[in-house]
């Protein structure tokens, strides 16, 4: 039988069969490619081997035959079994331990690698005689030798003959079989014919052992269990029958079938090349690989084997309008375009005017408007002399004039549109009005939109919402409303029709019926919930349906419903802004489904590492998660092992194998931190959440808005939503959450009042001392020194504790630097009459005096006001000089004080503000008559005390 040589689509060594380890001895058998030079180079190698004795010369000419019945074209590849092996062994035992495509693709690589080493020595060798070089041809170097291969692979080197080696083989050295060959061949297919499978099996299995490398036997083998319905070892025997006559493309198409009835879609599209190359005129095969192709998602591949099933077969213009289309799919429009250019341009006598309307559509889509008229012109006078321009084509052209801004000549083109057509053509209708609206052309849409629905009973939905459109741009409103109605009921899910006709009642004052409008049936909303698992939300869910029914709830003062409609997608989308991208853990039945691609063909085939038919990031995928779930392999036998050396019992660890998470949704609002709008919008929601006192919901929206805000919210919006997150947290049982608010404000306001006072008003609602505040409070004391609102805080503390001392030291370490402040005054003074009625200090009535020194400081600087004058009394009154006090508590009856209003932060709302304090919280003459009566009452004089509570405390 001719043995034909082997070639390949991308000019790479085809893996067969198995191989020996490199590491195995020279008496292993092996299947190889035998790599045969040009002979002209070969005469040349054997010039130079002259010096070979007599001896080995007639070995030499044995292994010429041999040489040149395998040789048919210079420099190709061939697949031959050599030295011992069986191949029935290699049929039945799948034992080596490389891959074939491995190892041959190694063959090829060092291959490459030999001839550029030859190349770069040949090179070196001219430059260095600085001889006039000739100039040699690129097949002498370009090259590796099979004998090089071999020597630098196994460390051997085939004998060469000195004799002239002629091109081709000998004339007739190919059909030298023997007769016992040929016999046994005969009566093995006659017992294939009459049935006897198991002599059958038996003689060709001694062919097989007799003549190797002869294809016969592997196809009668393969015949023979094909019919016992054994696919396998019969796809096998084929597979080495096609190898051994690689141009026999019935047989390559034989076990394509074979393939795909296997599943083995890897092998059927690597025999679907071969067969290919050995009959590159057969269109259907090109066309079944570009099915495969399509099917796994390969466009681009896909599309180039329509292109060339074009080329090959012109008049299949299917084939040249699939390939447009995939071509379009991958962006290549401009490839697309060129392709059915050349197609009008080779092949005029086709005329198909299919092929004109994609090539025009196409040109219309890379904005070539001109060139696409000029097509179509070309079209009318080449296909359509004399006759009317098909629908389509008219319709194109009207809108190429359009685009061109001829609208006259447009509106003639179409006006082959008439009413008769709109039953089989209601698509270009809507290509027209829709084209003519995008203009702004709506008297001219209208028209065709109206034809289309008078006359079909066209009830789409898209027409009615297009019809509304160029009613509202017509100034009709009620008819644009009208239309609306009628769209929502065919486009359920659209949002857009729905926020249109919503904004149009609320310009006719219709608020209850936007309302409706933007809400749900009660049926629905309840089939939302049973369904909400889905990964799109329904429509009365969408972010800007919300979004339009909080503005509407907001300018009508429902601050209830305006807190319900919008805290949720706005709590929603806080969230998802917080979602960090880490890579999570895929589960192990994740990426075994993606392992699985790899998998694809059998392992108990023969034939194995044909590339898996999928799309290229599936391959990827694949390829990772075989490579992850080996390592996760490979640690969970380390960590067993070390879990049996030390002695402890080892417990599988499945949390690999998760439960499948629910896909993240899209976010209601997006980009909710970095619009300006949804700023504003953030803040009312706040200060609706604080006033119907939801104080954590507000606080929540609060944090997360600053957190995840920082280099989208501008300065502003951030102190304001701090300033509001302070004030929520006095209001709050808890304002641990809020400190962190007023914190931030005292940051950006170190030497502000108003931002100290907010801080310890959040802080005097802690019940035990936070450590947060401790170090915060120590932190701002070293950093700014000359700040006293900090130092004045931390001595309130230890007054709180009962530490006088340490709290006078700071209130004088306050008055250092600000001696006329009326607040350090009192606060040093009250220390230091707090100090002196300890019982450890030796100087009580030095520190007495000097602490009345200050509450006196404190009159002058207020001016004598009702406060100082009560603060002195209370003074006297504690350290039991009562004569005193009582002279005190008099002046103060004497003086009645207005209300002064309550201070407040900058950015306060007074509806938020604490509304506990009634009229006369200012006004101290309760307070003092009440302790006025106190010491009368100590002193016996009742009649005195009971007619100040009557003058003073009486309601």
């Amino acid at each position: 039988m001719e043995e034909n040589e082997i070639k390949h689509n991308d000019n790479n060594i085809i893996p067969i069969g198995g191989v020996e380890d490199r590491e195995a001895d020279d008496s292993v058998s092996t299947v190889v490619i035998v790599a045969e030079s040009t002979a002209k180079e070969r005469d040349q190698r054997d010039n130079n081997d002259t010096s070979d004795n007599g001896a080995n010369a007639e070995e030499s000419d044995a292994e010429e035959e041999e040489d040149d019945e395998d040789e048919d074209e210079g420099g190709t590849y061939k697949f031959r079994f050599e030295g011992d092996m069986n191949p029935l062994d290699f049929i039945e035992d799948d034992a080596f331990g490389v891959q074939p495509y491995q190892r041959f693709e190694r063959l090829e690589h060092e291959y490459e690698a030999l001839a550029a080493k030859k190349r770069k020595a040949l090179a070196d060798s001219t430059f260095a005689s600085q001889m006039p070089v000739k100039k040699f041809r690129q097949d002498d170097v370009l090259e590796a030798s099979f004998e090089e291969i071999c020597e630098s692979m196994y460390g051997r080197r085939r004998r060469r003959s000195r004799k002239t080696k002629k091109k081709g083989r000998q004339r007739g050295s190919k059909n030298k079989v023997s007769p016992e060959i040929t016999r046994k061949l005969g009566d093995a297919n006659l017992h294939y014919v009459h049935g006897r499978f198991e002599e059958a099996i038996r003689l060709s299995e001694e062919v097989i052992l007799l003549s190797r490398n002869m294809p016969d036997p592997y196809h009668t083998l393969g015949l023979i269990y094909n019919a016992m319905g054994d696919k396998k070892k019969a796809t096998n025997f084929y597979m080495i029958a096609a190898r051994l006559t690689p141009k026999n493309a019935s047989l390559w198409k034989l076990i394509i079938g074979l393939s795909k009835e296997l599943g083995n879609s890897g092998q059927a599209n690597f025999c679907l090349e071969r067969a290919i190359s050995a009959e590159p005129e057969d269109v259907s095969l090109r066309l079944e690989q570009a099915e495969l192709y399509h099917e796994v998602g390969e466009h681009k591949k896909a599309a180039e084997s329509y292109e060339q099933i074009s080329r090959l077969c012109p008049e299949n213009v299917g084939a040249l309008l699939r390939a447009t289309e995939l071509y379009k799919q991958c962006g290549q429009h401009e490839h697309a375009a060129s392709m059915l250019e050349d197609f009008l341009k080779n092949s005029p006598n086709i005329a198909d005017l299919r092929v004109v309307y994609l090539l025009v559509v196409t040109l219309m889509e890379a904005n070539s408007h001109m060139k696409a008229l000029q097509r179509i012109e070309l079209a009318q006078q080449v296909y359509c002399a004399g006759k009317e321009l098909p629908l389509n084509l008219a319709v194109k052209a009207g809108i190429c004039h359009l685009h061109l801004g001829h609208l006259e000549k447009a509106m003639a083109m179409f006006s082959v549109l008439h009413t008769e057509h709109t039953h089989d053509h209601p698509q270009l209708f809507i290509e027209v009005g829709d084209a003519l609206m995008g203009f702004e052309h709506y008297d001219h849409a209208l028209k065709y939109y109206m034809m289309l629905e008078t006359h079909a009973g066209y009830n789409s939905g898209l027409l009615y919402s297009n019809i509304a459109r160029c009613r509202l741009s017509l100034k009709e409103r009620l008819r644009a409303i009208e239309y609306l109605y009628k769209a929502l009921p065919k486009l359920k899910d659209s949002v857009d029709a729905r926020l249109t006709l919503a904004s149009l009642l609320l310009e006719e004052d219709k608020i209850d019926e936007a309302i409706s409008v933007l809400s749900p049936a009660n049926n629905l909303e309840s089939m939302s919930d049973k369904n909400s698992d889905k990964a799109s939300p329904p429509w009365w869910l969408n972010g800007k349906i919300k979004l339009m029914l909080s503005h509407i709830y907001k300018a009508n003062g429902s601050l209830q419903a305006f807190v319900d409609a919008i805290y949720p997608s706005v709590r929603m989308s806080l969230f998802h802004e917080t979602k960090v991208r880490v890579r999570r853990r895929l589960p192990k039945s994740v990426l075994i489904e993606r392992a699985k691609v790899l998998d694809d063909s059998q392992t108990d085939s023969v034939f194995q590492g044909f590339r898996p038919l999928a799309s290229t990031s599936d391959l990827l995928k694949a390829a990772r998660a075989k490579k992850l779930l080996q390592k996760r392999e490979t640690i969970k036998e380390q960590k067993r092992a070390a879990a049996l050396a030390a002695g402890v019992d080892w417990k599988s660890d499945d949390s690999d194998d998760e439960s499948p998470k629910e896909a993240p949704r899209e976010s209601p609002l997006p980009n909710l931190l970095k619009d300006e709008e949804h700023h504003n919008l953030i803040i009312e929601l706040c200060k609706a959440l604080a006033s119907l006192q939801k104080y954590w919901e507000a606080l929540e929206i609060i944090s997360l808005s600053l957190k995840f805000g920082v280099n989208t919210l501008s300065a502003e919006k951030k102190e304001e939503l701090r300033f509001l997150g302070a004030q929520i947290a006095y209001n709050f049982a808890d304002p641990t959450y809020g400190w962190e608010c007023a914190r931030d404000i005292v940051n950006q306001h170190p030497h502000n009042f108003a931002a100290w006072n907010c801080y310890y008003k959040v802080i005097s609602k802690l019940e035990d001392r936070y450590t947060k505040h401790s170090k915060f409070l120590h932190g701002m004391r070293n950093k700014h020194k000359d700040c006293v609102p900090p130092t004045i805080i931390f001595g309130h503390q230890l007054t709180m504790i009962s530490q006088h001392q340490a709290a006078a030291r700071e209130y004088l370490e306050a008055y250092k630097l600000m001696p006329d402040s009326p607040l350090v005054n009192l606060c040093a003074g009250t220390a230091l009459i707090n100090l002196a009625l300890g019982l450890r200090l030796q100087n009580k009535h030095q520190t007495l005096t000097q602490g009345l020194a200050f509450l006196y400081n404190n009159l002058q600087l207020c001016e004598n006001s009702q406060e100082s004058l009560y603060n002195i009394a209370r003074a006297y009154h504690h350290v039991g000089l009562v004569s005193l006090a009582a002279t005190y508590y008099e002046k103060v009856l004497a003086i009645r004080v207005s209300d002064y209003p309550i201070p407040k932060l900058p950015t306060e709302n007074l509806d938020l503000v604490d509304s506990r304090k009634s009229g006369g919280y200012c006004d101290l003459r309760r307070e003092a008559a009440y302790n006025l009566h106190l010491i009368y009452k100590n002193s016996g004089a009742l009649d005195l005390a009971r007619q100040v509570l009557k003058d003073h405390c009486s309601l």
